[in-house]
């Protein structure tokens, strides 16, 4: 019995033996490769909310100030700016063919007429580095050449003539007319540096353009020049700033700022009717309803407006065909865009506060490191450009307090060249279009070139 129980116990040991070599010789269930990344995350998320300094003064008013900025950008941005110009974009994509955008965009297109184009068309938007993001996506998909597209994205909204005007008079003569000039070669040379830093893409895309069928037109050139000509303006008119001069031109245009863009909506208003097919009860219920609004509360404007896009939406998305495709498009770049503009947002706020508070980083360090016209400051002036979040025309009164508090001339043209046309927000987007590398190089390249501008600039018009 003895013999017979030791041999049992013998032959479990080898069965279990055995099963616990059969199990170290299957692969393992747990794939780190698909897990340290998302737990890296949630311990990195729980480090700091643990260590969270709540105690310091600092770091809360920085997180006020965050806040703060999203809700100024989500009151002053969001509904004038940036709808619009995803509704633009959206167009882009559905109502411009590709084989015509590579034709006047494209790598293969003429340069004088690629980058001539290209500058035109960023300049008659006063817009800023975010808003100017929906409608560079949208040409870039289209097929737009590297070099043209950055040349758009860096022209929008550094090459603004309010704003230039602006700079001339605050800032003198000669600031105003090196940052005109400044911009407009940037965002030849930038595009151009560009083409060539990635020409293999480029010459692939020339490839692909010679195979691409001719475009069926769904309507006349001068049709959709119009119909994109009157959102542009509904664009320009909703956003025109207030000017320092409450006399001349500027003011005049801005007094009548809300009746010129209720012109322009009522001209689009017909053109859904008669080229979009569109029910005409339609469009007059909507713009009812936005007049009444408008008369309503004749001091809070977003009511109307905020109500002409609810509008628009309702008439695009209730209209088959082309109108749907519209709406479809605009939504793709406003999922793609908008959290990551909004994340931007908060971070520079957080780093940086609003224009005259205070973030984490303190404006007298800012101010201390861009005195003279060394390299180190120009340097600095530009980097710190390009990460600040700077609307439109609010650069102006930033740089004009930071000169009086002894920043050289030289870092303040740097500033003024990098910083419209880059931001935190608007390198977030750019990396979701183009990619890391392309990104990167954009940088880098604003980056430089604003530096050696400032350091000539300052060289031949120094503060002292």
């Amino acid at each position: 019995m003895s013999n017979v129980a030791i041999t049992k116990n013998e032959n479990v040991t080898m069965t279990e033996s055995a099963r616990i070599e059969k199990q170290e010789a299957q692969p393992s269930l747990i794939d780190w490769g698909t897990i340290w990344k998302p737990l890296g995350l949630i311990v990195g998320i729980f480090l700091v909310f643990f260590w969270l300094p709540l105690g310091n003064n600092r770091f809360t008013g920085a997180v006020i100030e965050s806040l703060a900025l999203a809700k100024w950008y989500a009151r002053e941005h969001v509904i004038l700016c940036l709808v619009p110009a995803f509704f633009i974009a959206g167009a882009i994509a559905c109502f411009v063919s590709q084989a015509a955008v590579m034709k006047y965009l494209g790598a293969g297109a003429k340069k004088v007429l690629a980058y001539g184009v290209a500058s035109v068309s960023g300049s008659i938007l006063a817009v800023c580095s975010c808003t100017v993001l929906p409608i560079f996506a949208g040409i870039w998909k289209r097929g737009a050449g590297l070099g043209p597209a950055i040349a758009f994205l860096y022209s929008g909204p550094a090459i603004n003539v309010l704003a230039i005007v602006l700079t001339a008079r605050v800032l003198g003569l000669a600031m105003g007319t090196a940052r005109a000039v400044g911009a407009v070669i940037f965002s030849i040379v930038i595009g151009l540096i560009m083409h060539f830093l990635f020409i293999k893409e480029e010459e692939a895309k020339v490839q692909a353009a010679l195979h691409m069928p001719e475009p069926e037109v769904e309507r006349p050139l001068w049709q959709n020049v119009l119909y994109f000509a009157t959102m542009v303006f509904i664009l320009i008119s909703a956003t025109w700033g207030k000017p320092a001069d409450p006399s001349g031109l500027w003011n005049a245009i801005y007094s009548a700022k809300w009746l010129m863009t209720g012109i322009f909506a009522a001209i689009l208003g017909v053109l859904l009717i008669v080229w979009f097919k569109v029910k005409a009860y339609k469009v007059a219920l909507a713009g009812a309803t936005v007049l009444v609004l408008a008369l309503l509360f004749p001091h809070e404007p977003l009511i109307a407006f905020s109500a002409g896009i609810i509008g628009l939406v309702w008439m695009i998305t209730t209209t088959r065909g082309e109108t749907e495709n519209w709406f479809l498009s605009s939504w793709d770049f406003t999922r793609q865009i908008m959290p990551l503009l909004f994340a931007g947002v908060l971070v520079a706020g957080l780093l940086l506060g609003r224009p005259g508070s205070e973030g984490l980083i303190s404006s007298r360090w800012v101010s201390s490191l861009v005195g003279g016209n060394s390299l180190g400051a120009n340097l600095f002036a530009s980097v710190a450009g390009a990460f600040m979040y700077f609307a439109t025309l609010t650069e102006v009164p930033i740089l004009q307090g930071l000169m009086g508090s002894g920043m050289g001339n030289g870092p303040a043209l740097a500033l003024l060249l990098a910083g419209p046309a880059l931001s935190l927000p608007n390198m977030l987007v750019i990396r979701s279009v183009l990619g890391t590398k392309k990104t990167i190089a954009y940088i880098i390249l604003v980056v430089i070139m604003s530096t050696i501008s400032g350091m000539i600039f300052g060289h031949y018009f120094s503060t002292s």
